[in-house]
């Protein structure tokens, strides 16, 4: 499964051992933003920093993340759909 630029991240997640999982293909597929939103939304997105980051010796590895913690999936729809998007794809919701 490949990503589209613009990713939102429904959660509740069913384990938060499915991040690194979903970071490294996100990575990989260059998306340019992972849109946190739901409860708890400011707390997954630092682990997502967190893998991205990793060791700071790789300035590659980077995607903008955001957190929306009291905002409806709707509302995070239309904020991503503003962002940029050079590949021109709808944005994507993903659930783990």
């Amino acid at each position: 499964m490949s990503y589209a630029s613009r990713v939102i991240l429904h959660l509740p997640l069913s384990n938060e051992d499915l991040l690194s999982a979903f970071v490294e293909p996100c990575l990989r597929d260059k998306v340019a933003l992972i849109a946190v939103v739901g409860e708890g939304a400011a707390r997954i997105e630092d682990i997502i920093d967190e893998l991205v980051v990793g060791d700071a010796s790789d300035d590659t590895r980077f995607v903008t993340t955001t957190s929306h913690s009291n905002e409806s999936v709707e509302e995070v729809l239309e904020f991503a759909g503003w962002w940029n998007d050079e590949r021109d794809r709808p944005v994507q919701i993903v659930k783990l």
